[in-house]
């Protein structure tokens, strides 16, 4: 299984913010485990990075960023992601939309962000940490 993790979740993680950090951290945690492999975009590493640097300085962001690199994977933006994106009439925001369609190119089965409503376009399951631990620990007890 194939998550696309949002910005949200991430920048949440790097700066322990409560109560997301709760779940988001568990959700990073997964890597690997039940066959699941985590991917976000460089555009949501960059967010991530710029949030965790206004925190915690930009050295420790480096080092965050660092780590996090060792246990999530990277999808790619292209100029077909960002071609997709801006044509799609139906998505308002751009940036949602190239982290979208690079889900979909990676395959993606889910896209994790607390900001499901940004993606109301989306084809790919759209779910939030908390819920998507719930499903996944319902589905491994049934």
């Amino acid at each position: 299984m194939r998550l696309f993790i949002d910005a949200n979740i991430l920048v949440a993680t790097l700066n322990k913010e409560y109560p997301l950090y709760t779940w988001s951290s568990r959700l990073l945690s997964l890597q690997g485990k039940q066959n699941i492999a985590l991917l976000t975009s460089p555009l949501c590493l960059a967010i991530a990075f710029y949030f965790a640097s206004k925190k915690s300085g930009e050295k420790v962001a480096r080092e965050k960023i660092s780590l996090l690199l060792q246990h999530i994977g990277t999808t790619s933006m292209d100029e077909k992601t960002t071609t997709q994106a801006i044509q799609n009439r139906l998505i308002h925001d751009f940036e949602d939309g190239m982290e979208y369609y690079s889900a979909l190119q990676h395959k993606c089965d889910f896209i994790v962000t607390e900001n499901q409503k940004d993606f109301y376009f989306s084809d790919i399951e759209v779910i939030g940490c908390e819920d998507f631990l719930l499903k996944l620990s319902n589905n491994s007890t049934s």
